[in-house]
């Protein structure tokens, strides 16, 4: 199989997932229980639960990326080991 990224976008995209689901993660944690930093203005939401499922749906599509990228990176490192 051959990789369909470049070597610096696949890195690039593994980096960039893993840091968005381990802060989104951390977002959604917040709104789930009601965290006063994020539920207590009169501007903020006032359904935190469904604000959390949001995030959680970005997680899951950050996570989605994260494996794909991380395939890329392994297709390209077993790749570029064939051709030595």
């Amino acid at each position: 199989m051959k990789p369909v990224v470049s070597s610096g976008n696949a890195y690039f995209c593994t980096i960039l997932s893993a840091f968005a689901i381990v802060i989104l993660s951390f977002i959604g944690y917040l709104f789930k229980i009601g965290h006063h930093s994020m539920m207590g203005s009169i501007n903020d939401p006032e359904d935190g639960d469904a604000v959390a499922k949001t995030v959680f749906t970005a997680v899951l599509v950050y996570l989605g990326f994260f494996v794909f990228c991380g395939l890329q990176v392994v297709l390209i490192k077993r790749q570029s080991r064939i051709q030595l």
